[in-house]
């Protein structure tokens, strides 16, 4: 019998992928451009629901119509090529799937090109690391509504399952799926160093040790904070080495990046949507790479302030049951910040790539299998339900109430933190884009009026329509 389905590329992701779906009752050729790794998948993880192939015809010879090729190869260069050894193979009708981390615009491209030649191609994003992959994966696809029903079921038995439901929905047409997975990551940017700051200030300002840290963030998880970067933080807290001491102690403050976060942020700037949460996350990994800089500068630049405060009573009128709260809160605003400039970005780019984005949806993908799923997703899908024409999440009924709930706790803490010379740069950006959002007459008069003195570039005007132009210079010379 021929298989159902094939996978390309045996890494880490493809054979767990590929071992889910022969778990799930499917049969499934593997093959791999280094060979001699399907004979040591078939040795080390062997299924009776594996074929393994040798050459691409044969992969593809092994298929049944209309065939499902699954590509988990490295982005890029790779695909293109691979796309083109297929192309002599395939027959019209035959699906093509691209399951790596491909930048969406790469995609759009790709459908074109295939679909001039009469065959399918869906972009997949998929999120849940290795253990996601062999268990359960958050799954976007994108590409025509009519090629995805035929790889439909084998997507939502594979995926995760949140709440009695797949965490597989299709999202719409080309490069949206990979659309979709590049702003989850923005949005996991966001929330890791919103996270890294909550533990700054526990540790700097509050002086609670890694054990109180680990008992804080146990707690939180069983709050409205309830999420699996929660649940892991506190995990991290709990590993000690060898010799007694904890292990994050031990690790270098420097956090590397693989290019989605900066993706996120580019796209942001093309379509003109403010995502400065997710850019100050992107910024404090580049700060955190210049570790030699940063400890001369500590060095020359003084904080000049009380430094450690054991004693919170006496230096901030407070005890450390208070600042938790306030972190706690400000935590959580700062999150809801976050994720709605992840959606309001998926609203902007639906309207550029004409998309229809179901954003109840695409929260409920996120509630399993990927690195950002938490709890208040369900406040989210719902709230997307109940105003599904809102411009920004934050305005939705729900989400408003929780902000003006916590919001002066956000400002207390941030008033600290400047005190006390912690940086906190994505909190920070958090309440800054609060309050520029609620800002309806704004500084922009003084802009707009600065760009005409120096660039005649015109001005709007409050009291009567069109462009206006002021003689500036020559006016103030007489």
């Amino acid at each position: 019998m021929n298989s159902n389905i094939g996978v390309v590329g045996l890494s880490v992701m493809g054979m767990n992928l590929a071992l889910n779906m022969a778990d799930n009752g499917y049969r499934v050729s593997i093959f791999n451009r280094t060979i001699s790794v399907v004979d040591k998948v078939m040795e080390e993880n062997f299924h009776k629901n594996f074929t393994s192939t040798y050459s691409l015809k044969e992969f593809v010879k092994s298929l049944e119509k209309p065939r499902r090729i699954f590509l988990m190869v490295k982005s890029g260069k790779p695909v293109d090529m691979l796309i083109e050894q297929l192309i002599d193979i395939v027959e019209e009708g035959d699906i093509i799937i691209d399951g790596g981390n491909s930048f969406y615009k790469d995609t759009i491209r790709r459908t074109n090109y295939l679909k001039e030649k009469n065959i399918n191609f869906l972009g997949v994003g998929i999120s849940g690391g290795e253990e996601g992959a062999r268990f359960g994966p958050a799954i976007m696809p994108g590409g025509t509504e009519e090629a995805y029903k035929y790889v439909k079921d084998i997507f939502e038995d594979i995926s995760a399952k949140a709440y009695g439901e797949s965490c597989c929905k299709y999202i719409s047409e080309d490069g949206s799926g990979h659309y979709v997975k590049m702003v989850h990551n923005g949005i996991e940017y966001a929330d890791m160093q919103l996270i890294s700051e909550a533990y700054a200030i526990l540790k700097n300002i509050g002086g609670l040790n890694n054990h109180e840290i680990q008992k804080v963030f146990e707690d939180w998880n069983k709050s409205e904070l309830e999420s699996y970067l929660i649940e892991i933080t506190a995990n991290i807290f709990k590993v000690k080495e060898d010799d007694g001491t904890y292990l994050l102690d031990n690790i270098m403050d420097k956090a590397s990046q693989k290019g989605t976060g900066k993706w996120t942020n580019l796209e942001a700037i093309d379509l003109g949507v403010d995502i400065s949460v997710i850019s100050a996350a992107l910024n404090a990994r580049f700060m955190s790479n210049l570790k030699d800089e940063r400890t001369k500068a500590e060095n020359i630049i003084f904080k000049n302030t009380v430094g450690n405060n054991q004693d919170l009573n006496i230096n901030l009128n407070m005890d450390r049951k208070e600042l938790i709260k306030l972190v706690k809160n400000s935590l959580y605003i700062s999150k809801i910040v976050s994720y709605a400039q992840g959606f309001k970005l998926l609203k902007a780019a639906e309207k550029e790539y004409s998309w229809n984005l179901n954003f109840s949806e695409i929260a409920k993908i996120f509630r399993g299998g990927c690195i950002i799923r938490a709890k208040f997703l369900n406040d989210i899908s719902d709230a997307f339900v109940a105003e599904s024409d809102v411009d920004n999440l934050i305005l939705t009924k729900f989400f408003s109430n929780e902000i003006n709930t916590g919001l002066e706790d956000l400002r207390r803490l941030l008033s600290i933190t400047v005190q006390q010379g912690v940086p906190v740069s994505a909190m920070s950006s958090a309440l800054g884009y609060i309050d520029t959002y609620r800002t309806s007459r704004s500084s922009a008069n003084l802009i707009q009026a600065q760009r005409d003195y120096f660039g005649a570039h015109t001005f709007e005007r409050l009291d009567r329509e069109g462009s206006f132009h002021y003689e500036w210079i020559e006016n103030n010379e007489k």
